[in-house]
């Protein structure tokens, strides 16, 4: 059986803008309750929580996301980005599915894909959008109105 330790959060996962730092650091809190209650609770009834929980999250982070992208005129990557983002519910939604058939995925499995997709997209995708906005005027701009 892999292990996988918990996601810690530390400066590298920080983008800098708080409202999806905030966001992925529940995210993150989501796969450690998962990697931890795995290990003593693998059920179809948890799996079809932690799946839905996930998925609900995530859809709302997304959102967010893709809010900030439009608002905020980001074109850099905003097609691969907005992709990331369905593939991930596609597949959670794939599992969801599997679940409901009886057919369950490997604490293995979800973890690999929960932890290498999270870790990427925050690491990679989401730095990018960051950036971006950080050096935005309009979005500068706005942070200081609120």
């Amino acid at each position: 059986m892999a292990d996988y330790d918990l996601i810690v959060w530390d400066n590298r996962l920080v983008t800098g803008i708080d409202k999806i730092d905030e966001q992925h650091r529940i995210l993150i809190n989501l796969f450690n309750e998962a990697n931890t209650r795995l290990t003593v609770d693998y059920s179809a009834d948890f799996l079809e929580q932690i799946t839905r929980d996930l998925l609900s999250y995530a859809l709302y982070h997304f959102e967010t996301e893709e809010q900030l992208m439009q608002q905020y005129d980001y074109v850099e990557d905003v097609d691969t980005h907005i992709q990331q983002h369905r593939r991930f519910s596609t597949r959670v939604v794939a599992v969801r599915n599997n679940i409901k058939m009886g057919i369950l995925i490997s604490r293995e499995d979800l973890l690999a894909f929960l932890n290498s997709w999270l870790i990427d997209h925050i690491l990679n995708t989401d730095k990018r959008l960051a950036a971006f906005l950080l050096t935005s005027e309009a979005y500068c701009s706005a942070q200081y109105v609120l």
